[in-house]
């Protein structure tokens, strides 16, 4: 019995050291991760400024924006480091200034948001990043009403407010992706909850400036 209980202990003991060890990982990796962030948006946003001040390229002879008359238009994309980010993302109830690529990958969510599909000039894009709480780690904090920005690689900015915050089956793709008749929403951000199976969905309408 005793020799039982000792393995029964030191099985424990192991258990413990390994959630340690797995929490410390993970600290880590976030830390990294708000870091990479940071560095990405420093230059992202230079280059942002300087698309904005020479913003006429992207109007017509009326003053209307390109991407009004076009909406099916590609997004603009601008490389950093190798990376093809189509704009920032900025959530200031939460003190967030993040780049999204414009392409979605595993390996790229650990650097920054991911756009997963759609577009900003369509009213359907739908950005997903990681847990980190640097990245999307607080998505459900957001409350109905609080405002987000988008600025595209061209300079333009684009205003929200969350509508709808809410969770959805980590399986349910079209759930989504796909608005129904009576969906109203313009703009999605989305995490997965820290077991996986579930994904904090916020939904946000644009506003007009």
């Amino acid at each position: 019995m005793k020799k039982k209980g000792s393995v029964f202990i030191a099985v424990g003991i192991v258990m413990i050291l390994g959630a340690f060890l797995l929490t410390g990982y993970n600290i880590l990796d976030g830390l990294r991760a708000e870091r990479a962030a940071k560095a990405e948006a420093e230059a992202l946003r230079a280059q942002l400024q300087e698309a904005a001040a020479d913003s006429l390229d992207n109007f017509t002879v009326d003053e209307t924006p390109i991407y009004v008359r076009y909406p099916d238009m590609a997004m603009p994309e601008i490389e950093i480091d190798g990376e093809k980010y189509v704009g920032m993302l900025t959530i200031g109830s939460l003190g967030l200034e993040l780049p999204v690529k414009g392409e979605f990958s595993m390996a790229g969510l650990r650097t920054a948001p991911c756009r997963y599909t759609g577009s900003v000039y369509k009213d359907n894009m739908i950005i997903c990043g990681h847990n980190y709480r640097s990245h999307f780690g607080n998505l459900n904090s957001l409350k109905v009403g609080d405002s987000v920005e988008f600025t595209d690689g061209d300079g333009n900015v684009f205003s929200y407010l969350v509508s709808e915050i809410t969770q959805l089956d980590g399986s349910d793709v079209s759930g989504m992706t796909e608005k129904q008749e009576d969906d109203s929403w313009d703009l999605t951000l989305f995490t997965c909850t820290l077991s996986g199976s579930q994904r904090v969905t916020v939904r946000l309408i644009r506003i007009e400036q």
